[in-house]
């Protein structure tokens, strides 16, 4: 399905009958590798989930956008599409979490309030907590920025009006590395802001679910969100990695479905 939102074209599922459940991927992920989840929770729930604005099938926005422009984002799908709705149920996987730390701590500088309750929360290896930088990744940085200021000292540019590009592919994450030049900002004003100043706020019960060999968020970072968050509770996955939804689905479904109370 589609739907125009905010002059953008976004491509969405909308599945059961229910209390509405509303479903955020994470960074360069898209809906489909919500499938499993969302074929378990639509026999008790309205399932919506979207391809955020520049992922999958939705169209990229012109601007890049930071952590308030993608809480304001959810808020004007919801608000175009189920006005109706006084309560809006959000799960989360790693920045679909970060997004709704935020949304669920009432506290953004975005435009658009909202005009539902949320009753309850899921973050599933979610991001929100700055990393605390290892011995390598500080000398790393140091390089990065002398290469930086070399290049733009120079007259390199002159030279390779690419290079300053290249340096940041050369040293930029994976996912940095495969976003187009509006999204790697995105990525950037999003990995950079720490959300541990609202997860108090987050109030709601919530459902924290985490894989333990997870590498790019953390178990710890579950473990410091659950003693933030005042009605927060860890279920940890053994085995399972960043994508615990997927490492093992049976127990992913029976721990969402014990919280939402879906056989």
């Amino acid at each position: 399905m589609n739907k125009n939102i905010n002059g953008l074209n976004i491509n969405y599922i909308d599945e059961g009958q229910g209390p509405l459940l509303v479903m955020l991927h994470g960074w360069g992920s898209n809906i489909d590798l919500f499938a499993g989840v969302i074929a378990f929770a639509k026999s008790k729930y309205h399932v919506v989930a979207m391809d955020m604005p520049g992922f999958g099938k939705s169209d990229e926005p012109a601007e890049p956008m930071n952590v308030d422009a993608f809480v304001d984002f959810v808020l004007a799908f919801i608000k175009k599409l189920y006005p109706e709705e006084k309560e809006v149920i959000f799960l989360g996987h790693s920045m679909g979490g970060r997004i709704i730390i935020k949304l669920a701590s009432g506290i953004h500088d975005g435009r658009i309030k909202a005009d539902f309750s949320i009753p309850k929360v899921i973050l599933t290896d979610s991001a929100g907590i700055i990393p605390e930088k290892t011995e390598a990744q500080k000398k790393r940085t140091k390089r990065y920025h002398f290469y930086k200021n070399l290049i733009e000292k120079s007259g390199i540019l002159k030279i390779d009006p690419d290079a300053l590009n290249k340096l940041q592919k050369k040293f930029g994450s994976a996912d940095y590395a495969a976003a187009s030049p509006v999204m790697r900002k995105s990525l950037v004003m999003a990995v950079n802001e720490d959300l541990v100043p609202y997860m108090p706020s987050v109030t709601q019960p919530a459902l924290l679910i985490w894989g333990d060999k997870d590498t790019a968020t953390p178990l710890s970072d579950g473990q410091r969100m659950e003693k933030l968050m005042p009605e927060a509770g860890l279920a940890v996955i053994n085995g399972a990695g960043h994508y615990s939804f997927l490492d093992n689905p049976y127990l992913y479904n029976r721990i969402l479905g014990s919280f939402l109370g879906i056989d």
